[in-house]
C-alpha cells in the first residue's frame, strides 16, 4: 500500500533527464479548487508520474491518477461516491510560445523558475477527469420522478413560429 505523499513541487527538467518515476498520495482536502467545484473531500488520490525526454528534446510527463470522490447528484444535490481515474500526458513548457508547439496528444503545463506546481497539475487533472453529470439511481435518489415533472405530461407541440424571412419573400416581387 502506498503511503508516501507527493511532493508539492518538482524540478521537471532534472526529473525528465533522469527518467524518474514519482508515485505518491495527494490529500484531497488540500485541493481548494476541487472543493469549490464539488464540495469538501476526504481521503487521498493515488498518483503516478513518469518523466521523460522525447526525440525532439521535449520534457514530458506521463501520468495516472485514481481517486474516490463524493460528487453531488444533479437531481437531489446529495453527495454520492464516484471513482475517477485519469491517464494524462503533459509537456513541460516555460512560456506560452512553447505551449503552441506542443503535439496535440499532450497538454502543456507551465513551469515557473524551473519548478512545477505538482499539486496544482494533479488538481487540474482531477477536475478535468470529473464526470459532466452525476445522478443517483432513481431508486436511491431523494428526488422522485413525480417531483421532477413540472405539470401535465401531455405536452402539445408548439406551433412553428413565423419565419422572419416570410416578409422578405413578399417584398421580393414588388421591387
Amino acid at each position: 500500500m502506498l503511503t508516501r505523499r507527493l511532493p508539492p513541487t518538482v524540478e521537471p527538467y532534472r526529473a525528465a533527464a533522469n527518467q524518474e518515476t514519482i508515485e505518491g498520495l495527494v490529500d484531497l482536502e488540500k485541493l481548494t479548487r476541487l472543493k469549490d467545484e464539488i464540495g469538501p473531500q476526504q481521503g487521498s488520490a493515488i498518483v503516478k508520474l513518469q518523466f521523460d525526454v522525447d526525440t525532439q528534446r521535449r520534457h514530458l510527463i506521463d501520468g495516472e491518477l485514481e481517486a474516490d470522490l463524493m460528487v453531488p447528484c444533479r437531481r437531489c444535490l446529495q453527495p454520492m461516491p464516484v471513482s475517477v481515474t485519469s491517464h494524462f500526458k503533459l509537456a513541460v513548457v516555460s512560456d506560452d510560445a512553447l505551449a503552441a508547439e506542443v503535439p496535440s496528444d499532450y497538454e502543456p503545463v507551465l513551469v515557473n523558475n524551473e519548478q512545477l506546481d505538482l499539486l496544482g497539475a494533479v488538481e487540474d487533472e482531477l477536475i478535468l477527469g470529473l464526470p459532466q453529470v452525476v445522478y443517483h439511481d432513481e431508486a436511491d435518489c431523494a428526488v422522485s420522478r413525480e417531483q421532477m415533472s413540472s405539470g401535465d405530461a401531455s405536452i402539445e407541440k408548439a406551433a412553428r413560429p413565423d419565419n422572419p424571412f416570410d416578409v422578405l419573400k413578399s417584398l421580393k416581387g414588388k421591387i
